[in-house]
C-alpha cells in the first residue's frame, strides 16, 4: 500500500496564518510608501510654487521693506492643494558709510505653507539682492546709530 501524499488540516491552517501575517505586513509597508509618496509630491509642488514666488520677488523693486507681505497662491498651481506665502525684505549689509546711489545688500525671506488645519507644513528660503540707497534712506542710516 503507498503513502497517502498531502498536507492535513493543521499545516493548511498554519501556512494560511504566516501566509496572512505576510500579507498583513506588506499591504502595511505599501500604504506606508504610499502615503510617504503624497507627502513628498506635495513637498515637491510647494518647492515649485516658493521658487516661483521667490524669482517673482526678486524682481519687484516695489516690495516695501520691513513690512510682510502674504498671499495665497492660485488653486490652478497648487493642483488642489491650500497653500500661500509670506514675504519679508530688509536692509542687510549697508556700506561704512551709506550715500545715495550706493549698493546696499536686501535680504528677502520667504515662507511657503501648505495643508490644512494642524496638518499644516511650512518651506523657508531665503535669497539676497542689490538695492540701490535713496536718498531718504541714506539720510535715516546717516543718522540710525
Amino acid at each position: 500500500m503507498s503513502p497517502r501524499r498531502g498536507f492535513t488540516l493543521l499545516e493548511m491552517m498554519v501556512a494560511s496564518t504566516i501566509m496572512a501575517i505576510a500579507v498583513v505586513g506588506l499591504m502595511a509597508t505599501l500604504s506606508g510608501a504610499a502615503r510617504n509618496a503624497a507627502r513628498l509630491r506635495d513637498y515637491d509642488r510647494a518647492v515649485q510654487l516658493a521658487r516661483l514666488r521667490m524669482n517673482e520677488l526678486l524682481l519687484d523693486e516695489t516690495m516695501p521693506r520691513n513690512a510682510e507681505v502674504a498671499g495665497n497662491f492660485d488653486s490652478s498651481l497648487g493642483a488642489g492643494l491650500e497653500c500661500g506665502w509670506r514675504a519679508r525684505t530688509s536692509l542687510w549689509k549697508l556700506p561704512p558709510y551709506p550715500v545715495p546711489g550706493e549698493f546696499a545688500l536686501e535680504r528677502l525671506d520667504l515662507e511657503v505653507w501648505w495643508g490644512a488645519g494642524a496638518g499644516r507644513r511650512t518651506l523657508a528660503m531665503s535669497s539676497y539682492r542689490r538695492h540701490v540707497l535713496t536718498p531718504e534712506e541714506a539720510a535715516q542710516m546717516a543718522v540710525a546709530p
